[in-house]
């Protein structure tokens, strides 16, 4: 892999990493429209979009897959859905001003995905991945006990999130692929959601501004996917997993320094020691891909 390779994918990730950061901004400018609405609006246009980008690639192949598979079909059935709370949730949460909490759930969301590979894949945990977790527990208990309520919005995109990723580890397709039959799934419910809007006097608006920015949800939504899979094929994972905290500390720092949420000492602490969490999760997995990264042969090398 080439210096320049390696910097193309950092500059790939980086980018799909901001863009996914700086999405409360694009939400907060939908505000003429409900949650709901955008969320149909999403799925609908991301979905168009996503055809377009596979027609141009004929990439066709993952349909008899999904054709054959009934079981498969199902799989991303489920998928779309906990991607559909997620979605939801996560517009909701900006639009009555809790970027904050929502930037907690991506910061909680991999160490559930943790969790669910020991519960669901019987995965084993190193002495520190345990340590990261009954850290982040206590960060997150620290938080309930002080709001005298659960963060239930960091913990539905968490969990839902993690799930997702459960269930998407599980199928064989690639990224956008499979965004694109999870979009087929919700396609028909969206259409139907709008239709109804329409005919209650609901998700008309005579801003031009504001279809043009609900039209373009699409590329939003397949925007990062593509910066992202360009990454996946030029870094390592642990560069990636290292990366992908660039998107929840961007919406913390929107909802602090922009949106003026509150932020106070409690808070502080209980994402604190989520943060310690994430920094001995990180780097027990780069010292553990180092430990077990093949040696080449130095005849290999040479050339």
């Amino acid at each position: 892999m080439t210096h320049k390779t390696t910097l193309q994918g950092i500059g790939a990730a980086i980018a799909a990493y901001a863009l996914w950061g700086l999405l409360p901004v694009y939400w907060k400018a939908l505000n003429g429209a409900s949650a709901t609405e955008i969320l149909a609006h999403r799925m609908i246009w991301s979905l168009l979009f996503l055809l377009g980008v596979l027609a141009v690639r004929r990439q066709w192949n993952w349909l008899q897959i999904i054709r054959q598979q009934r079981r498969l079909r199902l799989t991303y059935l489920a998928s779309a859905t906990l991607l559909a709370v997620n979605w939801g949730v996560y517009v909701w949460a900006v639009q009555i001003n809790r970027v904050v909490e929502a930037s907690l759930g991506y910061f909680i969301n991999p160490l559930v995905s943790i969790a669910l590979g020991v519960i669901v894949l019987r995965e084993r945990l190193r002495l520190a991945q345990w340590l990261a977790i009954v850290i982040a527990a206590t960060g997150v208990a620290w938080l309930t006990y002080n709001a005298g309520s659960l963060p239930w919005i960091a913990l539905a995109l968490a969990l839902s999130f993690g799930f997702y990723g459960l269930l998407r580890k599980q199928t064989p397709l690639g990224s956008f692929e499979a965004l694109t039959v999870e979009t087929l799934w919700m396609f028909p419910p969206a259409v139907l959601w709008l239709s109804w809007l329409a005919g209650h006097n609901g998700g008309i608006h005579h801003d031009p501004g504001l279809w043009l920015l609900l039209i373009s949800t699409g590329v939003v939504t397949a925007a990062p996917l593509l910066f992202f899979g360009a990454a996946t094929q030029r870094i390592p994972l642990t560069t990636i997993g290292i990366l992908q905290y660039l998107a929840p500390t961007l919406q913390l720092l929107l909802g602090v320094l922009v949106y003026n949420e509150p932020f106070s000492t409690v808070q502080l602490i209980g994402f604190s020691a989520i943060w310690t969490a994430l920094v001995i999760y990180t780097g027990d997995s780069i010292l553990a891909a180092r430990r077990y990264q093949p040696i080449t042969p130095p005849e290999q090398k040479r050339g």
